[in-house]
């Protein structure tokens, strides 16, 4: 049951990208180009997930187990740090330059779109950075 959870909601997910234009890199650049030729339409999107989310956030604050049966876990660290902040950034930097976001890359990879496929070359790359320099201290 996990698995088929897991399997529709990544479906759904990879859809709504798809839908919303978050899998076309020049989209999203002219949505972060608000000095120039700026697209605002991606704002719809975010608003529209943000809402979505705050509705599944409140009912999952009231239950135990998802429908899979799995424990729900939601974050309880309100810390904002230097890490964060500096992860935030470099999150950001990486969405700018490339046009991408990892789910959107991951969808537009999949379709065959060559520069997403260098996007997450890259992206895995900087996790393993990560994992074994910044984990170690």
């Amino acid at each position: 049951m996990r698995e088929l959870m897991a399997g529709l909601s990544g479906l759904v997910f990879g859809l709504g990208l798809i839908l919303g234009g978050m899998t076309d890199p020049g989209k999203v650049k002219g949505f972060l180009d608000v000095a120039g030729a700026w697209d605002p339409s991606l704002a719809l999107v975010m608003g529209g997930a943000i809402a979505v989310g705050v509705f599944a956030f409140a009912a999952g604050k009231r239950r135990t187990t998802a429908w899979c049966g799995e424990r729900i876990e939601i974050p309880s660290n309100t810390v904002i740090d230097a890490r964060l902040i500096g992860g935030g950034v470099l999150f950001g930097a990486g969405w700018g330059l490339g046009g991408f976001c990892p789910g959107p890359a991951l969808v537009a990879m999949s379709a065959g779109v060559g520069s997403a496929a260098i996007f997450v070359v890259a992206m895995l790359a900087g996790m393993v950075l990560h994992d074994r320099v910044l984990m170690r201290r």
